[in-house]
């Protein structure tokens, strides 16, 4: 049995923690240009708003630090392997018979990583948008070239592998949409509640708190169907990204308050119910 060599082993530890130590360095050094080369070709893109910059260059660096961790740990345990006198050649030659029984399990992972490229090459959504991938809305938090992490509303966190993607709605990209849909009572003036409307849309494109938000004011879109109560209005806007929904709650303040001083009813559901004479 030959002899355990104390001497050997040392030369390896320190061997191999200086090895780690560069491959870590190097690591760090590339991470830091990384965020300097991608700042600079999402920049040459020209986006038309300082945040689709942003996230377009968050999305990308924190993809190829992804990358970079990805090799440099499969780099150190390669050189570990050799460093403990593991036969590489012999592994290869083993992982490959595994590897082919294997290989149709793999298959929905290459799946993934091709979905995965194409959604970032393409920028269909970024980190921080708010989109509906794989039938789940929410806060995309992060993406990789294997999967999206989205949280929603309530906290809920969902991993949706991107091979499993199929379509994407994206809620946020460049601008959001506001639609208001209000229901008025029959005997509405028309004419009278779209010119309401506008106005308290001017007047909230207006406001201090809100004009940054706005892109375009909420305006009078159509009568859109008749209800069993109600004349169903509906009304559109554009505004920054993630804002629809606070523009939407104040704009609907703002709406009930004028329709109540102008006499214009918002109904509430309503059954007219016919009695019939009872046969003797």
């Amino acid at each position: 049995m030959a002899e355990f060599d104390v001497g050997v082993f040392f030369q390896h530890i320190v061997r191999l923690v200086f090895i780690a130590g560069v491959l870590l360095a190097t690591r760090f050094v590339i991470n830091h240009f990384i965020g300097r080369v991608v700042e600079r070709i999402v920049m040459s893109h020209r986006f038309k708003t300082k945040r689709e910059e942003k996230l377009r260059e968050r999305t990308l660096t924190d993809m190829f630090k992804t990358v970079t961790a990805v090799v440099t740990w499969v780099v150190l345990a390669v050189i570990v392997l050799q460093e403990l006198g593991v036969n590489l050649g012999a592994l290869a030659t083993g992982a490959g018979l595994v590897g082919i029984v294997i290989g149709f399990g793999a298959q929905s992972m290459i799946r993934d990583f091709l979905s995965g490229t194409f959604i970032i090459a393409e920028n269909q959504y970024r980190i921080g948008d708010v989109v509906t991938v794989g039938g789940h809305s929410g806060l995309v938090e992060q993406i990789t070239i294997r999967m999206t992490k989205l949280r929603d509303l309530d906290g809920s966190v969902y991993f949706i592998p991107n091979g499993e993607i199929t379509s994407v709605r994206n809620m946020t990209l460049e601008y959001s949409g506001v639609i208001i849909e209000v229901g008025v009572s029959y005997d509405t003036d028309i004419a009278k509640a779209e010119r309401i409307i506008n106005e308290v849309g001017a007047e909230l494109a207006e406001d201090e708190d809100w004009r940054s938000r706005t892109i375009e004011p909420i305006t009078f879109l159509r009568l859109d169907s008749f209800g069993d109560s109600s004349v169903n209005l509906k009304a559109v806007g554009k505004t920054t990204p993630l804002e629809q929904w606070n523009i939407a709650s104040e704009y609907r303040k703002r709406l009930k308050k004028a329709f109540e001083k102008n006499g214009i009813e918002i109904p509430f559901p309503q059954r007219v119910i016919h009695q019939g004479k009872a046969i003797k």
